[in-house]
């Protein structure tokens, strides 16, 4: 003899199913079940035809007495399985969010490792839109940011134009950040790049007062040396009329 569900405990179940508007139809079915008379006549229909659909699609929805009525079913080995997964769900024993645990860490792992492998989620400009003051704080405020206004081989124009302008936008998402945490106005991204060129300024100048200096030396040494040239032929110019006195007034003598 086929064991099935008990005609009174799939009319109680359908009928309150029935009246949930959220429940899950079939694409082909959810023109056929716009009141509640009508969902309760599909899922009469598919719960007398086969229980196992019935539990993997509302087994969620059904409760802990509802769930017993499937009891005489269990030697099916689908429904025995959806039977004791939804009650695990219900009511989960150690072992039952121990093995939970381990089947999350392992699905993040997966997708991790897919991430890494096969997508962009861990390049650098994906990180950087995801936290772009954090891309800031460790990477960025060591670069050069005219390197990205730059136009990249092989790239149109209006990309060039596009990125720049998503380039402006994390610019000033940077720079709220940076007013929220009270970082030192010479700091925010942007300003580094004006005091660095303040400071070659200021390089440039002293460089140009150093050349100035050495300039001016220079012509001090000249203007020494000219002059001790003059000195020194003074002296010879004076030695020799002084020689020349004395040679004459010894012949006058």
């Amino acid at each position: 003899m086929e064991r099935k569900v008990k005609e009174e405990s799939m009319e109680s179940i359908t009928s309150r199913l029935s009246c949930l508007d959220h429940l899950y139809f079939p694409r082909a079915l959810q023109s056929n079940a716009a009141t509640p008379s009508q969902r309760k006549s599909i899922l009469l229909d598919l719960l007398s035809r086969d229980a196992a659909v019935f539990l993997e699609r509302y087994g969620s929805e059904l409760t802990s007495d509802e769930l017993g009525e499937f009891d005489p079913l269990n030697n099916d080995y689908e429904i025995n399985w959806h039977l004791k997964n939804l009650r695990s769900k219900m009511n989960p024993t150690s072992e039952d969010l121990r093995s939970r645990s381990v089947a999350v860490k392992n699905r993040r792992l997966a997708y991790l490792n897919r991430l890494i492998h096969d997508g962009h989620y861990f390049s650098e400009d994906a990180m950087r839109e995801r936290e772009p003051y954090l891309h800031h704080e460790y990477v960025g405020k060591f670069r050069d940011l005219s390197e990205r206004d730059m136009a990249r081989p092989g790239e149109r124009w209006s990309e060039t134009l596009m990125r720049r302008s998503e380039e402006a936008v994390l610019i000033a998402k940077i720079r709220e950040e940076q007013q929220r945490l009270g970082v030192a106005e010479r700091e925010w991204i942007g300003n580094e790049r004006n005091q660095q060129e303040e400071e070659e300024e200021d390089e440039d100048d002293e460089e140009e007062d150093d050349d100035e200096d050495e300039d001016e030396a220079v012509k001090n040494a000249s203007w020494v040396a000219h002059s001790t040239e003059v000195i020194y032929s003074s002296l010879e110019n004076f030695q020799f009329h002084s020689h020349f006195l004395c040679c004459f007034f010894k012949d006058v003598a």
